[in-house]
């Protein structure tokens, strides 16, 4: 089940994902992104909360097709905060961060602990605030 933490006006997408993601998680996701692009902006800056996810209750249809949508989307897409409390995680998104080269192109993941949930929010807020509607 996945649940929107804030809404703001802001090209800013925040969820967390709870017990696990279904398909139907996984549309519910497009929309919200896309009502964000339909609003004006160029690219969603995303935070994604994991920490209570088990990984047991996840679909494996659901999880490539938010692999395919994010591939698909990739340019549309700013910065991406993942919070969590995983050293799995933690470990692999340096290694995405390298893979798609997402710092060249004014996009940044950074894995936050969820004690750091704060800093995450700041992350893609300020970077959401010195945009403009495009």
């Amino acid at each position: 089940m996945i649940e929107q933490i804030m809404t703001t006006e802001k090209n800013v997408l925040a969820i967390e994902v709870i017990d696990g993601f279904t398909e139907t998680d996984e549309k519910i996701c497009q929309k919200f992104f896309k009502e964000k692009l339909d609003q004006g902006f160029k690219q969603v800056h995303i935070l994604v909360k994991l920490d209570e996810m088990k990984i047991g209750n996840t679909s494996t249809k659901a999880f490539m097709e938010d692999i395919i949508f994010a591939l698909r989307n990739y340019k549309k897409m700013g910065h991406l905060a993942i919070v969590a409390h995983s050293k799995i995680l933690k470990a692999l998104v340096p290694i995405d961060n390298l893979f798609f080269q997402r710092a060249k192109e004014g996009r940044l993941e950074r894995y936050f602990d969820v004690s750091q949930m704060d800093e995450a929010m700041a992350f893609v807020s300020e970077k959401a605030t010195s945009e403009a509607l495009h």
